[in-house]
């Protein structure tokens, strides 16, 4: 099993930036892909940025490339998506996962929401 809790969110003007963290426990998250979600109320849950197991190929949403950055930080078992020019529609609960390809497992965090003001 592993536990996820995510940090970092808050409330910003529009352009500012933020740093969000995902802390993982139990497992080692060199074992698993990890992914960034958001959820915006009254929307789906999206996808926003994933760093594969080797910690290489960083992947983003179009609606994010060139803005958002992720890393893995392995000592730390984090991983970590640093927000820059921030806009009112990245607004939501932003969520990690980590999953394993070897033995299929996935795992949420609870979420910690931004909020990007105009």
């Amino acid at each position: 099993q592993v536990q996820l809790v995510e940090s970092g969110g808050g409330t910003v003007q529009a352009g500012e930036s933020l740093r969000l963290s995902c802390k993982a426990s139990g497992r080692p998250i060199t074992d698993a892909d990890i992914h960034w979600y958001r959820q915006a109320p009254g929307k789906e849950r999206e996808f926003v940025s994933s760093i594969n197991w080797t910690g290489r190929d960083p992947f983003y949403a179009n609606s994010v490339r060139g803005r958002f950055t992720i890393s893995r930080a392995n000592a730390e078992n984090a991983v970590y998506l640093q927000m820059n020019s921030l806009k009112p529609e990245d607004t939501g609960v932003y969520y990690c996962a980590y999953q394993t390809l070897i033995d299929s497992y996935v795992a949420w965090g609870p979420g910690t929401q931004v909020t990007v003001s105009s």
